[in-house]
């Protein structure tokens, strides 16, 4: 047998088979089983060709290759059809709801001396100025103000 060659046991192409018949699952893990499928050689069948692959599941040759590397490397099919978890947790927000609230109390109150108004840069300024953040863009402060409807105009 080759070294990256797919021959599925009975049991596993069964299993493959009616994870991506069956059941409700992610749309990408169903064409992970249907690709390990079209590359399967255990009935002496030559496997599908890569291009062909992509042309009938309307993936990428990247995709394929993979989804070969995955399989190869998992412990069994139903290693291979969970979601992987995360290495590490998503990154927490800069701004706080505290931190919020004071950049809206800010922008509500009055102009700085020698401003009309406020504006958004001058926003991201002062609050770095008060020690409310230690940086911020004058972007996350425009998406804050236009997140709870509140304009400088």
């Amino acid at each position: 047998m080759k070294k990256n060659e797919i021959k599925l046991s009975a049991e596993q192409r069964k299993e493959l088979e009616k994870f991506s018949e069956t059941g409700v699952h992610s749309a990408k893990l169903i064409k992970w089983a249907q690709i390990i499928l079209l590359l399967d050689t255990s009935k002496n069948v030559k496997a599908v060709t890569f291009s062909e692959i992509a042309r009938r599941l309307n993936v990428g040759l990247t995709t394929i290759t993979k989804v070969k590397a995955a399989f190869l490397e998992a412990e069994d099919v139903s290693a291979f059809l969970r979601r992987k978890k995360r290495d590490k947790p998503p990154v927490e927000p800069k701004i706080t709801g505290e931190v919020e609230a004071r950049i809206i109390a800010l922008a509500c109150g009055p102009a700085p001396d020698g401003c009309a108004r406020w504006t958004v840069r001058l926003i991201a300024e002062k609050s770095i100025e008060l020690n409310l953040i230690d940086s911020l863009s004058h972007m996350s402060v425009h998406n804050l103000l236009k997140k709870h409807s509140l304009s400088l105009t």
